[in-house]
């Protein structure tokens, strides 16, 4: 098992997802620069926080061209996982292996706490370590994690499953007060229709180890393995 940890320039995430992949998971990890175009040899890939390309023109809209992202689309295409973190996140919706946009956050500030997320569906590669509605607490750090998609788009979100984090209280209520940016319905993480494609504004990889404040974070990175693993 092998994992891909891929650099942008601007890219400031990236030794925290290596990190934890390697010390925490326990699981074969490496860096792909942004320029390589062969990925084949990786059962996943991380597509982790910054400012790729300063986050010029729009978030991730530089990015989302890089020699990489082609073949990081035919690797989702052949059904292998493919996670975004904030950053990452971003450029996955810029090309298109996501539905949606990113806004600013409503109140045009930079946010960087910790929060609260209710995992919405467990039955993902991404979730199935955590259960229904449970809450987790990861941290979020950004100035455009307000996510935004049509009526429409919403509803064939939640028919499919596709929302698999959402902003809550620490208790697990869902109101305005537990949404820190404004995205629609509160959503903090998505996937694609075939659910091996993940975007989260939240940093898991920051909190992998008890000592930074929470350990749920593993449980996203842990469910990608199992999966990997149960393949």
């Amino acid at each position: 098992m092998k994992f891909g940890v891929v650099v942008f320039p601007g890219s400031n995430c990236d030794e925290d997802c290596l990190y934890s992949l390697k010390e925490e998971i326990r699981v074969n990890a490496c860096y792909v620069w942004h320029k390589t175009t062969q990925v084949n040899e990786f059962d996943a890939l991380v597509l982790p926080g910054g400012f790729s390309y300063g986050d010029y023109l729009r978030v991730g809209a530089i990015a989302r061209f890089s020699p990489v992202m082609n073949s990081v689309i035919e690797f989702a295409r052949k059904g292998k996982l493919v996670i975004g973190i904030c950053n990452g996140f971003q450029i996955l919706l810029e090309a298109g292996l996501l539905p949606g946009a990113m806004l600013r956050n409503r109140k045009l500030r930079f946010i960087c706490r910790y929060v609260h997320l209710k995992v919405s569906n467990e039955k993902t590669p991404f979730s199935q370590y955590a259960q229904k509605d449970e809450v987790l607490k990861i941290p979020i750090a950004h100035g455009e994690g307000n996510y935004y998609i049509d009526d429409k788009g919403l509803e064939e979100l939640k028919e499919n499953g596709q929302v698999i984090f959402r902003y809550c209280l620490s208790d697990g209520t869902i109101n305005d007060e537990s949404n820190p940016n404004g995205s629609v319905y509160d959503i903090a993480g998505i996937c694609n229709r075939d659910h091996n494609v993940l975007g989260m504004m939240p940093h898991p990889e920051r909190c992998c180890n008890p000592l930074l404040g929470s350990a749920d974070g593993k449980k996203v990175f842990q469910s990608m393995k199992r999966f990997i693993e149960e393949k």
